[in-house]
């Protein structure tokens, strides 16, 4: 599936994005780095696919010689660059390289290229619903090197925290504008990451079965609704200015903007329609005007594969 949303994102866009998305707990960085050092990986080139602005890759890499981030959007890579003075270097002191490429391609189509048998650490946050995974895997299985490591995670469904005032009908309010509004600008991606990647292809599970990865070596690791070490805030608590934002961010939401520019911002946005029925319902218990928040309880999920030593 070509995802065109985020790919066309300019970088007010990107910026904007950087500026209202969650980065993920350092134990979530730590279990990747862990799993893939005790199982033979080296701390040599990591590749951070659908970087976006780069949050990821600037977490990890003070931990490698050299890291690159990849995006096919022109937009969010000049974002990451622009942030690149502020962003940790990696642990020879350089830069992180960001450059415009797909998952599919992982760099081959760059100047210097992403060589072959080069890579030992290939990142995906929040980005692989949107790859051709046949590509992605049979590039995988070119560039990482033996004992490398594939990490791919994301983040389920954003629920209401049950422990919110009025949380069920909130979370029931949420769920029927959602249905109303939005779904109908979802795309299989977003359904995907409904799934949990329960159907995300793997190199054994697409056609054609790509060679040089372990089934054995398959590691799942779940975070629960109540699970504070997914994202670097926990389950965040916001104020309903921030939420709106927040959810500004998703693709679904992008979409159904971009077919209703002349409701953007009104009333009749759905942003701001989810807002004042949070608003209503958090009224109804006691909560003053200019007091709301909402709290999240955010599902998360990390899938692990080593290529062959």
């Amino acid at each position: 599936m070509l995802e065109k949303t985020f790919r066309s994102y300019t970088a007010e866009q990107g910026k904007t994005y950087v500026q209202n998305r969650l980065d993920y707990h350092p134990n979530l960085y730590n279990t990747v780095l862990s799993h893939h050092t005790s199982t033979g990986g080296k701390l040599d080139l990591v590749l951070d696919v659908g970087c976006g602005p780069g949050l990821a890759i600037a977490n990890l890499a003070p931990h490698f010689t050299t890291a690159i981030g990849l995006d096919p959007s022109e937009g969010m890579i000049a974002t990451a660059r622009s942030r690149v003075a502020n962003l940790p270097t990696s642990a020879s002191g350089t830069p992180i390289r960001f450059e415009v490429s797909t998952a599919e391609e992982l760099g081959r189509d760059l100047d210097p290229a992403v060589a072959d048998a080069s890579v030992d650490l290939i990142v995906v946050a929040t980005a692989a619903h949107w790859f051709d995974m046949p590509a992605f895997w049979t590039s995988a299985a070119r560039v990482l090197k033996p004992s490398g490591t594939v990490a791919i995670w994301a983040s389920g469904h954003m629920a209401v925290h049950p422990d919110m005032p009025n949380a069920h009908a909130i979370q029931e309010a949420m769920d029927r504008i959602e249905t109303q509004y939005v779904q109908q600008h979802f795309t299989a991606g977003n359904w995907m990451t409904r799934d949990r990647y329960e159907n995300l292809g793997l190199p054994w599970t697409i056609e054609p079965r790509v060679s040089g990865f372990d089934p054995a070596s398959f590691v799942r690791k779940d975070w629960g609704a109540r699970d504070e070490d997914f994202y670097a805030v926990g389950q965040p608590e916001v104020g309903l200015d921030a939420f709106e934002r927040m959810i500004g961010t998703g693709s679904p939401i992008t979409r159904w903007r971009e077919a209703n520019p002349t409701l953007v911002g009104t009333e009749s946005d759905v942003v701001r329609i989810f807002r004042r029925e949070i608003e209503r319902l958090l009224r109804e218990t006691g909560v003053k005007e200019g007091e709301e928040k909402v709290r999240g309880a955010t599902t998360g999920f990390l899938l692990m594969v080593k290529r062959d030593a």
